[in-house]
């Protein structure tokens, strides 16, 4: 006879996971790499999962979007932190911070279809008219980015003759450059809520 404890795990403790063959949700997970645990796991889980061709080309193309929005926030992020690293705090950190909260912004809203898609594969099952709904609001999202970007332009930097899209967007004003990715959000949260 000892006083000392059974190690956890061992034959000793009869209601240990290995007597009993019972794993943990971490465990099963980890193991065998039938769903997803994080966010880089879950493009390729609801690549995977989704049978809707229309929803595997945005897992794709929002999934490289996203990486190409990390990359341009992160390089004017070192830049600015370059420009500005002499300066005492005040508005300098401000425009820092801005530039994080930016980048979630618009990073949250492009990987947010595959998310919502492979949270609902992984709880509930397949259903096509949900993910090619989600699909659809995240290519909706990508280009009101780019009518957001095409709004914003500075008038210095606009292109001599843009063609009919081009001329509208920067016929707005500045101001109005908001709105689009807005009415994608609002679009994005309306399907998530109608097909779920």
């Amino acid at each position: 006879m000892t006083d000392a404890p059974a190690e956890a795990g061992t034959d000793a403790d009869p209601g240990s996971a290995v007597e009993t063959g019972e794993r943990s949700d971490a465990e099963s997970a980890a193991g065998d790499g039938s769903t997803y645990s994080g966010l880089l796991s879950a493009f390729p889980y609801a690549f995977r999962a989704s049978e809707s061709r229309l929803f595997r080309a945005y897992a794709a193309v929002g999934g490289l979007a996203a990486l190409l929005v990390v990359l341009v926030f992160a390089a004017a992020l070192v830049n600015l932190m370059g420009e500005t690293a002499g300066a005492r705090g005040g508005t300098f950190t401000f425009s820092r911070a801005f530039f994080v909260v930016l980048m979630v912004l618009v990073f949250a809203p492009l990987v947010a279809p595959v998310l919502l898609v492979a949270r609902r594969h992984r709880r509930e099952g397949s259903d096509r008219r949900y993910d090619r709904a989600l699909a659809a609001a995240g290519y909706l999202f990508l280009c009101s980015v780019y009518a957001a970007l095409g709004v914003s332009v500075p008038p210095a930097l606009q292109a001599d003759s843009p063609g009919a899209v081009g001329a509208f967007l920067y016929s707005l004003p500045t101001e109005a450059a908001v709105v689009p990715p807005v009415v994608a959000v609002l679009a994005l949260s309306l399907a998530h809520r109608y097909y779920r």
